[in-house]
């Protein structure tokens, strides 16, 4: 009889110290007995009775025991009993003990936590959260429904909960790799772990996990009335890189194995399909990028294995990493120091490169084609990174020669030359020149045969041929640079010009000579970057705020009252005599009736630049951080001519102002921070007008801060151009239009931020519509009244003449504003829009108008007398004429680009010179301003608007066109 009953099953509960549950009520400790659990049915019926602490315990510890046999249950092992489980888990344990042991204040909650952790962290355990999420979302969004099944605020609650609860299972670096291991260490069908690995991507990679706790977080801020820290789990940028840790992870344990290697390409694959290429990439390449080459070959095997698309994606992507990480990302240096002074980095960062496309054709081909400009951003980068690829591909000399083949075919190009940005054409230069001396090392004599053919006159030609003095320029400099290599002393090609005598030209041919070569990946160690800094920076002074905060707590605290005395009424009679003061004034810091809560430690205005960015740092600190913005136009303008302390930080104090947040909503916020955003442009014109233009485009900052970008622009300019005074006129009124009704009225401190039409570019640009249009509406109605014969002329007097004659105001803007803020604006966003289309949020209708808006003002600022006037024009009419089915779509962008055309139109006063140059672009325009004009119905405000821009630039247009007929048409067209 006692043969027969043998336990089927058996599980052993360990005795130690730390599995001894305890639950505290008041003084007494209560030791919870065995709990008698044998199978999962037993353990559904515990988490469906509403379990105490202890039964919760002891039925999470039996779910997270190790099997004594494959056969038994495991809650990681999806099956009917493991998904009843987890629903019950969800639905009834977490909204029961999650907000508890979300603090986790005692060992019994810390002990809970990390079970119930480690029951829902499977595919199956994550799965169901999401669902619940999903179903919980759908339900507050419904607000009919959702009051009848569920209340708001318990709605909250739960989906607080389950995003918590989601945190802390996914929330390590392995995450990635434990399910990996629960997989292959609980399934032996090759076809199950197949399509439970496959499940598990579709849930992390393919953005169902991102978008279902964004969606989450967007409706747990509408309904929470309390304002609390975004998650991580929806925010993409951080979601991205907490994937490419967890890719990264799991390769580092890649060991010839190639089932584990085919599961990291899968999961690369797809994880490259999120869109946030750069922050998967960055986490997962960290170590090498930052010099650590111990794993480089199982980087390269998984590399190896990814498709031709995803090794370009991802080539192209380490390129703008080590360029931003190593700095390698600034302008073109203006000096040989700064051309030499970053060898060694460059040195790494070719050896890096050359080692990943070791044996690989296609990621050199990809190289090559970076280099040449026909694919990837490259031309968006400074010269420090096309020098380490460069160098990289001078292992490889077929790859080399068939780089300079097609920079020099594209270089001499007609087309390219008319048509591309100068900013492109430039860095095609730069390229060509360091290909150049890279071939003339490996084989001179190839080199020699180069500079003969038909190829390489042709190109020279072309460019001295050009109508752009910049083409001209890079013409003339390539051609010198290269008969110096290959030509004897007394054949060299010189050209006696003023161009070719300054810096600018001697750093382009000092490029020739660079010699470059493949060094360590180990060179790349032990450089910092700014936001490496920044950030430590940052950590530092929030915890030197909080000590501050908790010191003055302190003093508050332990302040008490020494002793109360009585005083005698008697004693006013013996201050009779003394003279009556009158009452000195309020201090507003004093009004507050409780004594104990006056801030008397308040903070002195900053002095120094470094404190200055200490202050817009530190916001935990109101009344320091108030003050420097405050200060913020004024110091910087104090100090920008004074010693160098503005240049040494500049690009880090412009980072910290563009990506300010308004976080205590002050009242004058947007125009403090621009201000202080344009005293920083106009400390260093061209330096930062290009660094703008690249932060626009490649800095991650929100829509508004983009704008506020193309404000200080186009803000700046002007003001460097001799218009401050106007300007302030027309921006410092924040005064409404009394004929409104007041209904239709907002606060005049929201109307700034919903009505579009007070932005300060907004207005100028009116203002600059009107004097445009406002001559020529005059001459129209002059010309309707009768012939000239028959009107009477007033002539005044010379000293009212002299009154009404504007002074002559010195234009600073006109030497930089080709170099420094037109062609990077035009040329970065024509870089953009090739990479990334115009479905990216540069294309939209809010930042496209204010973009050519910008520019309209660049162009009537910098005046007709401008040298670059006519490089700037031919950029701007291509880019215009580009964006006409963008303005098709959309009304404000129609109105945009009408100014913009009206605008360049009146500035160019050559008229001779827009039909000898521009003839073709001038009857496209035309044409297509016609049809604009004839498909307007012109009602409402915004439609007469546009059709009355329509209407100048067609007059404008036909001006020109009936002047010039004959050099449009021919001598021919007369006889017609």
């Amino acid at each position: 009889m006692e043969d027969a009953l043998v336990p089927s099953k058996t599980r052993v509960f360990s005795t130690k110290e730390d599995d001894i549950i305890r639950t505290h009520h008041g003084d007494t400790t209560i030791v919870a007995g065995n709990v008698s659990l044998q199978s999962p049915g037993d353990v559904l019926k515990v988490l469906q009775s509403e379990p105490d602490n202890e039964q919760l315990t002891r039925a999470l510890q039996w779910l997270n025991s190790e099997p004594a046999g494959q056969t038994l249950f495991n809650i990681k092992i999806p099956g009917p009993q493991a998904s009843e489980i987890i629903n019950v888990l969800i639905n009834d344990i977490v909204p029961a003990y999650w907000p508890t042991l979300a603090q986790s204040q005692t060992h019994i909650q810390v002990r809970q936590k990390k079970l119930l952790i480690r029951s829902l962290g499977s595919i199956a355990g994550l799965a169901a959260i999401l669902a619940n999420l999903r179903s919980i979302v759908a339900l507050l969004q419904a607000k009919a429904e959702s009051k009848k099944v569920i209340g708001d605020q318990n709605g909250v609650q739960l989906v607080w909960n389950l995003i918590n609860l989601l945190e802390c299972i996914v929330g390590k670096d392995k995450f990635v790799l434990d399910i990996w291991n629960d997989i292959t260490s609980y399934i032996k069908k090759e076809s199950s772990k197949s399509l439970l690995w496959r499940e598990f991507i579709s849930l992390i990679s393919s953005g169902k996990l991102l978008s279902t706790v964004a969606e989450a977080s967007r409706v747990l801020d509408e309904k929470s009335s309390t304002v609390g820290e975004a998650t991580w789990i929806g925010d993409g940028t951080q979601y991205a890189a907490w994937v490419g840790r967890n890719i990264g992870t799991l390769i580092l344990q890649v060991e010839d194995d190639r089932e584990k290697e085919n599961a990291v390409q899968l999961l690369l694959h797809k994880s490259l399909t999120l869109g946030f290429t750069d922050q998967i990439v960055d986490a997962n390449f960290l170590s090498l990028i930052r010099g650590d080459e111990t794993h480089l070959e199982k980087y390269r095997r998984v590399l190896g294995r990814s498709s031709n698309h995803e090794q370009r994606s991802i080539i192209y992507s380490l390129l703008r990493i080590i360029s931003k990480y190593h700095k390698l990302n600034d302008g073109f240096p203006n000096s040989d120091k700064q051309l030499h002074e970053r060898d060694r980095i460059v040195c790494g960062a070719a050896a890096l490169v050359a080692r990943l496309a070791r044996d690989s054709s296609n990621i050199g081909d990809a190289l090559v084609d970076w280099v040449v400009g026909t694919f990837g951003d490259g031309a968006s980068f400074g010269v420090g990174i096309r020098r380490a690829v460069v160098a990289a591909l001078s292992s490889n000399q077929e790859q080399t020669k068939n780089a300079l083949q097609q920079v020099l075919q594209l270089f001499g190009d007609k087309l390219y030359i008319r048509h591309t940005p100068i900013l492109i054409q430039e860095v095609n230069a730069q390229s060509l020149l360091l290909l150049v001396g890279s071939v003339y090392r490996i084989d001179s004599s190839y080199l020699s045969s180069v500079t003969r053919s038909s190829v390489y006159l042709n190109a020279i030609s072309n460019r001295l041929a050009a109508s752009s003095p910049k083409s001209r320029f890079l013409g003339m400099i390539v051609a010198t640079a290269v008969s110096e290599l290959v030509d004897p002393q007394g054949k060299r090609i010189v050209f006696s010009s003023d161009e070719m005598a300054e810096a600018g030209s001697q750093s382009y041919k000092s490029l020739i000579k660079i010699h470059d070569h493949v060094g360590l990946i180990s060179d790349l160690k032990g450089t910092t970057t700014t936001s490496d800094q920044t950030l430590t920076r940052r950590n530092d002074e929030k915890k030197t705020a909080f000590s501050n905060a908790d010191t003055n707590l302190k003093q508050v605290s332990t302040s008490k009252i020494i002793s109360i005395e009585e005083v005698n009424d008697e004693s006013e009679s013996e201050d009779e005599n003394l003279p009556v003061y009158e009452k000195p004034d309020s201090d507003p810091e004093d009004e507050d009736e409780d004594p104990t809560l006056v801030q008397r430690n308040k903070p002195t205005a900053p002095v120094y630049i470094r404190d200055l960015m200490s202050g817009l740092r530190d916001t935990e600190n109101y009344d320091k951080h108030k003050l420097a913005l405050s200060t913020a136009p004024t110091l910087i303008r104090r100090k920008a001519g004074f010693g160098t302390e503005v240049h040494d930080h500049i690009e880090e104090m412009a980072t910290i102002l563009v990506g300010l947040g308004d976080k205590y909503k002050l009242e004058n916020f947007q125009k403090l921070r621009v201000q202080a955003m344009i005293a920083v442009l106009v400390s260093e014109p061209l330096l930062m007008g290009q660094w703008f233009s690249r932060t626009y485009f490649a800095g991650d900052f929100s829509m508004s801060q983009r704008a506020s970008i193309l404000t200080t622009l186009g803000l700046g300019a002007r003001e460097l151009a001799g218009l401050k005074s106007e300007d302030a006129a027309l921006t410092g009124t924040d005064a409404m239009p009394e004929n409104l009704f007041p209904s239709k009225r907002l606060p005049a401190k929201m109307q700034r931020f919903y009505d579009p039409d007070t932005l300060p570019v907004t207005e100028l640009a009116q203002r600059i519509e009107r004097t445009i249009i406002a001559p020529r509406a005059l001459s129209a109605a002059d010309k309707m009244t009768g012939p000239n014969a028959l009107k009477v002329r007033t002539f005044s007097s010379r000293m009212e003449v002299e009154k009404t004659r504007q002074k002559t105001i010195p234009n600073a803007l006109a030497k930089i504003i080709g170099d420094g803020f037109v062609f990077p604006l035009i040329g970065l966003y024509r870089l953009y829009v090739q990479t990334h289309g115009n479905k990216g949020s540069h294309s939209s209708p809010f930042l496209l108008v204010h973009y050519l808006r910008t520019l309209s003002l660049l162009i009537h600022a910098s005046g007709p007398s401008t040298l670059s006037l006519p490089a700037m024009t031919s950029e701007l009419w291509d880019l215009l004429l580009s964006l006409r089915q963008n303005a098709s779509n959309d009304v404000t962008v129609l109105e945009a680009l009408l100014f913009a055309l009206l605008t360049m139109l009146d500035v160019n006063e050559d008229k001779r010179r827009i039909v000898d140059e521009h003839g073709k672009e001038l009857l496209e325009t035309q044409k297509w301003v016609e049809g604009v004009f004839d498909g307007l119905d012109g009602r409402g405000d915004e439609s007469e608007r546009v059709k009355m821009l329509a209407a100048g630039v067609l007059v404008a247009t036909r001006e020109v066109v009936e002047k010039y007929e004959r050099v449009l048409l021919g001598d021919l067209a007369g006889f017609m």
